[in-house]
This record gives structure tokens, sequence and C-alpha cells, in this order.
């Protein structure tokens, strides 16, 4: 481009022409064009090494690594040894007195008079055994320091009854089959099936006193034997 003059006399003014100094324009443009490239390659980079899955996204959930249903919730882990397992108390049920099938009978056997009359009437009005009557043992056995109770064998219901008649007396430790004689004072039984030896241990003393379960409501009473398999309703005995 020429120089000019103008009227007035001044120096002549030089136009300035686009390729002179550059423009900032351009450049800008450059700078926004490079940062793009970086971005798109950032973004190629990332793709390869994911196997194609956009690396953007919401990163992939590693938290259930056990494989199972992944419902998109969060996980919860639970320490074993922050971990308390409740017990249930255990239950105790009184057991069962069998008093029907076999009738008892009484004999005395210890030193105290009139104890085997008044085990008997205990053991009627109480758990309400059915009781033969009171006698007195044979002189062979002389006094007993620990009762015994003897059964007949012949009697299926016999056992039953003789044990719940252990438990009642607090426990007794020799319940056994019935000698070919029984040891009364005339050998005879009265028709009874179970027979209670009284000692020196349980002779003089109320039911209570030798079994305070009683006293407490925790006996109960069969008004039949039980029969192997078959579900029973029992009721609380009195006296």
């Amino acid at each position: 481009m020429s120089d000019m003059t103008d009227a007035s006399g001044q120096m002549p003014r030089r136009n300035p022409r686009v390729g002179d100094g550059g423009s900032p324009v351009s450049g800008a443009v450059a700078i926004v064009l490079a940062l793009v490239a970086v971005v798109a390659g950032f973004l190629i980079l990332n793709s390869i090494s994911d196997g194609g899955d956009n690396a953007l996204d919401f990163p992939a959930d590693t938290s259930n690594s056990s494989g199972g249903d992944d419902g998109g919730g969060p996980v919860t882990t639970v320490d074993p040894s922050q971990t308390t397992v409740g017990t249930l108390a255990p239950v105790t049920t009184a057991p069962a007195v069998v008093t029907e099938g076999a009738s008892v009978l009484v004999a005395n056997a210890n030193n105290v008079g009139g104890s085997a009359g008044q085990m008997q009437r205990a053991l009627e009005t109480g758990p309400g055994f059915t009781v033969a009557g009171a006698v007195n043992a044979s002189t062979s056995v002389g006094e007993l320091d620990v009762s015994v109770i003897y059964y007949v064998e012949t009697n299926t219901q016999a056992q039953p009854v003789a044990e719940s008649l252990g438990e009642v007396l607090g426990g007794v430790s020799d319940i056994l089959p019935m000698p070919a004689t029984a040891p009364t004072s005339d050998g005879d039984l009265m028709g009874a099936d179970v027979l209670l030896m009284l000692g020196n241990d349980k002779a003089g003393q109320t039911l209570e006193a030798l079994n305070p379960d009683l006293a407490d409501g925790g006996a109960t009473q069969l008004t039949s034997p039980p029969i192997a398999g078959d579900t029973t309703t029992t009721t609380t005995a009195t006296g």
C-alpha cells in the first residue's frame, strides 16, 4: 500500500497491513484447538484401556466381590467379633406324677411309730395315689436308714407309679423289682403292686418337707399312665 500525504502537509501515515504483528484472534483459536485435541486424546486412551466403556461415567461398583445379586444399593458388612448371639433361657418341666394303674402299700421300716399311717394319708390326700394300707416291715428287714420302693413286674403300670412315688418323696435311689416274698410282717401286699419300705430318712416328715416343689405346685398329676408316643394332658396337683 502507498504512502499518502494529507492536505495539511503533515507527515504521511502508513496503513497497517493484516500480516504485520499477526492477529490476536487467530492465536486464541489455536490454543482452544490444542486443548480440544488433548481432551480428545485423553478420552480415546481411556476408552481403549477400559475395553470400550466410557471412563467418565460412574465408576464400576466393586464392593460386591462375592458375585451375588447387586441391587445397586449399599453393601453392609458385619464384623463377626461384634456380633452377639442371644441365648434362650432353659425351660424346665416338673416330672409327671403317675398315680393310677397300681396301688401302694406303706411298710414301717423305721423307728418312728405311726409313720407308715401318716405317710399313707399324705399320699392319698396330696398327689392322689391309691394306697392299700399301712403295715410293718418284716423283722428280717429291721430298720432301714434309706427308704426302698419295690414294684411288681407283672403289672406294667407298677414301675411308672413306683418311680413317681420316688419323685414325690424327694428322690428314692433304690426302686427295685419285688422280691419273691414281700418284705412285710406277714408277707402280704394287700393287693398292692408297689411297696414303700419307709426308712428313717423319710419317716415322720410331710411331703412338702421332702419335696419343696409340691408346696409350689411344681408337681403334676396324670389321671392315667402315659403311653409312649402319645401326648398327655397334665393338671396341677393340689394339696
